[in-house]
């Protein structure tokens, strides 16, 4: 490559990667997630479904819908039978470990204002302490005429820290610290009312209000809020050779799943599908061990016959982050599997089946790879470690697809700050939109 030619990647590199921060910043939760993506799509000429009306589909068109708030499906009708042709899926999911506020949060000890919290997924809990964190998510409302609404909220500002125990108070904290998650993740958001309790809904009412005075709000009747990390996404490295974020599992994939659809043109048929509550194993009405996309595929179809027909000429690339070898624990990996960050995209297998990769599909996105000089690596778990899933196993079980299981190289994998390699974006989704366009 000219040294015109690699100024222009790193250009183009660079330019992505802004896209792909800023969408992880305004995606503190599924719901803000999937919000990003309908504005994304929309603007390119993707029509909304409602899973409640009967569909019209028509050749060459774009068309999405939503489940939940927080799971989203969006495809491109090709021009022939997608019986004879099959369709091209990419699979991610929009959720992410975290702190869930409880339904009766409000603590007040020894002066102080707290929220209990559960955790969300397999969370590495210790990032946690001494963050700037605020709150986001989704409430249902009353208006002034008793009609019942749904709202996202973000706080933005930072409104909470759950602080560290001082080394002067734990000698041994170093060595073997232990978090007992009922009583040391509760986060401190403010010192106690003096009035004798600070109402929790009352707070939410407040910030909907703000956000959104149009509503009308008058009562907060239930909410779905998670704290996050108020520290922004960014480049960094002396090179800027990594990115640095929170829920790059998997906002990265959704993202990158997403731009590679919005770039397609041609006549074949291509779907994304984004669903949530895969951290916590995908049996849910939007996860991927639930309905939501054999239901769709079938519509798209024409019938379930058609579907499984379809689904006979069809590839899905399920996408999710991969274990990068740690340098400082080089010895958790294989040594000959050790995933390296810019090293391009990892095909992930499992001779257990945690990872739906075969060397049908397998050799398939080789191929892509080789055609668009997109650097490959490979993952496979030791032998003596337990292995983690995605939802390619569970989506292949559910519709019958065959399925590669490919993800971006990570560090500190469910760390409230992950780290990634600033190439390995770009080289993913030049894959993936190969993958739509010509597998």
């Amino acid at each position: 490559m000219s040294e015109q030619a690699d100024n222009n990647y790193r250009d183009h590199r660079d330019d992505y990667n802004r896209g792909l921060l800023d969408f992880i910043d305004h995606s503190p939760t599924p719901f803000h997630c999937v919000e990003q993506m309908v504005t994304r799509l929309e603007a390119k000429g993707f029509q909304r479904l409602h899973e409640a009306d009967r569909w019209q589909l028509a050749a060459e068109q774009c068309y999405y819908v939503t489940r939940n708030d927080s799971s989203l499906i969006a495809f491109r009708c090709g021009s022939g039978d997608v019986c004879q042709q099959g369709i091209r899926m990419v699979g991610a999911h929009t959720d992410s470990p975290c702190l869930k506020v409880k339904p009766q949060p409000e603590i007040n000890k020894k002066g102080y204002f707290q929220l209990g919290v559960e955790v969300y997924g397999g969370a590495l809990l210790n990032p946690w302490f001494d963050r700037d964190l605020s709150l986001a998510g989704r409430v249902g409302y009353l208006d002034g005429e008793g009609a019942l609404h749904h709202a996202t909220i973000n706080f933005v500002k930072a409104l909470a820290v759950i602080p560290s125990l001082a080394i002067h108070l734990d000698r041994s904290a170093n060595k073997e610290r232990s978090i007992n998650a009922q009583n040391h993740l509760p986060p401190l958001v403010a010192l106690a009312a003096k009035s004798g309790g600070d109402d929790f809904r009352a707070l939410l009412l407040q910030q909907l209000s703000a956000e959104h005075p149009e509503a009308g709000a008058q009562q907060i009747l239930d909410y779905e809020l998670c704290f996050y990390d108020t520290q922004a996404a960014a480049v960094v490295g002396l090179r800027d050779e990594f990115i640095a974020a929170a829920r790059l599992d998997n906002l990265l994939s959704c993202y990158v799943g997403m731009t590679a659809l919005l770039e397609v043109e041609g006549q074949g048929f291509n779907l994304l599908v984004c669903n949530d509550h895969e951290e916590v194993g995908s049996l849910s009405a939007c996860g991927a061990q639930g309905p939501f996309l054999k239901s769709v595929l079938q519509r798209l179809c024409g019938s379930a016959e058609q579907s499984s027909r379809a689904l006979s000429r069809s590839l899905l690339v399920s996408a999710d982050n991969a274990h990068g070898v740690h340098p400082n624990f080089a010895d958790k990996h294989d040594e000959q599997h050790g995933p390296l960050l810019n090293g391009g995209p990892v095909i992930k297998s499992n001779a257990n089946q945690r990872y739906a990769t075969n060397s049908r599909t397998s050799s398939l996105f080789r191929r892509i790879c080789e055609q668009q000089q997109v650097p490959l690596q490979a993952f496979v778990v030791r032998s003596d470690m337990a292995c983690g899933s995605t939802i390619g196993p569970i989506t292949a079980g559910e519709i019958g697809v065959d399925t590669v299981d490919v993800g971006v190289p990570t560090f500190a994998m469910h760390s409230i700050r992950e780290l990634a390699g600033a190439a390995d974006p770009l080289y993913f989704h030049q894959a993936l939109r190969c993958f739509y366009t010509e597998a």
